[in-house]
């Protein structure tokens, strides 16, 4: 299978398939437990006092549930989600449209919010502050500034990488949480609520096999699931056992420790060509064929969560696991999976 192909089935969502599985409850909502005890207080006390939430900021990698957590709270606190992302929101007037037509307590969803121009975010100050837009009308010697009371409504940001959130913007959120990875329990119950859901005949121990190699991540846990599905309807009588999930997953090249092909490619990239490190991540992208926000975003922080390389200022450095799972020894030129 082309080593893209992978990576895509891995990290890029099917619409429809989030839609149906992505919880709609607190109660629904797996994992994250003091996270969501955090925000069901918060939303408790909001509605007993008849205000909006509180500006939130949610952090963490992808697929940890951070849009989730958006529509739930949208749907505990009664109010409208408007959904947006820091990408599309080009100009100022963008940016005030979305604010104009917000009504009294809706939710103004933000994904990727790191990705706002700074120019942009000073809009944002008095709106969030005081829920005041200031517009400048004309240019030149007949420019001249409006302020437009907006209601009072929620912002909740989305961020992969809060780091690059000004500190400004970021100390405007009274309320910060960050995702954290799943365990493979909790992404097992995951997995057997949405197998329920798409009407997936798995047993216990296939489930396990799915989410102990779905690097932490629900969103991948859910798409797993769908290919492995589909191998065991085709190759199988379409139940998921243990041996099922396995042989599924072998085909989609994910080995026994969640590693996918990309995985290893960064792995042996930084050993064969680098010797171990430390290297920097745009030589360590070129090398690889991929991005560097990418690199940064989706692959690095699971393999440093697993032990697999460091970083350090000087650069990536490869640890001895990673030398153990290529089958090599430090300071060795040759792969084992090459």
């Amino acid at each position: 299978m082309p080593e893209r192909l992978v990576s895509d089935v891995l990290n890029r969502p099917d619409t429809q398939l989030e839609v149906t599985l992505r919880p709609s409850l607190f109660s629904d909502f797996t994992g994250q437990n003091n996270i969501k005890e955090r925000l069901e207080i918060a939303v408790e006390a909001a509605r007993r006092r008849r205000e909006p939430l509180d500006h939130l900021l949610l952090s963490g990698p992808p697929g940890l549930g951070k849009t989730t957590l958006a529509n739930i709270l949208a749907r505990a606190m009664g109010a409208n989600l408007r959904p947006t992302s820091g990408p599309t929101i080009e100009k100022a007037g963008d940016l005030a449209g979305l604010l104009t037509n917000l009504e009294e307590g809706d939710i103004l969803f933000i994904d990727e919010i790191h990705r706002l121009q700074k120019t942009i975010e000073e809009y944002l100050y008095p709106a969030m502050e005081d829920f005041k837009l200031d517009i400048i009308i004309d240019q030149g010697p007949n420019a001249r500034s409006v302020r437009l009371n907006l209601p009072r409504f929620t912002l909740i940001g989305a961020t992969t990488r809060s780091g690059l959130l000004s500190s400004p913007l970021l100390t405007r959120f009274p309320m910060r949480e960050r995702l954290d990875y799943y365990t493979a329990e909790q992404l097992r119950h995951i997995v057997v609520r949405s197998a329920g859901l798409l009407n997936v005949d798995i047993d216990s121990e296939g489930a396990f096999e799915i989410a102990r190699r779905c690097r932490g991540t629900p969103r991948i846990a859910n798409n797993l699931l769908r290919r492995v599905r589909d191998f065991a309807q085709v190759r199988h009588d379409g139940r998921i056992s243990k041996a099922v999930a396995d042989a599924a997953l072998a085909m989609l090249e994910i080995d026994g420790f969640g590693l996918d092909e990309m995985d290893k490619r960064i792995l042996e990239t930084l050993v064969l060509k680098f010797g171990g490190g430390p290297v920097g991540v745009n030589s360590l992208a070129v090398a690889i064929g991929e991005e560097p926000d990418t690199i940064e975003e989706v692959y690095e922080p699971y393999l440093i969560l697993e032990g697999y390389l460091h970083r350090t200022p000087q650069g990536r450095v490869a640890t001895e696991l990673t030398y153990q799972r290529l089958g090599l020894k430090p300071g060795s030129r040759q792969s084992s999976l090459l």
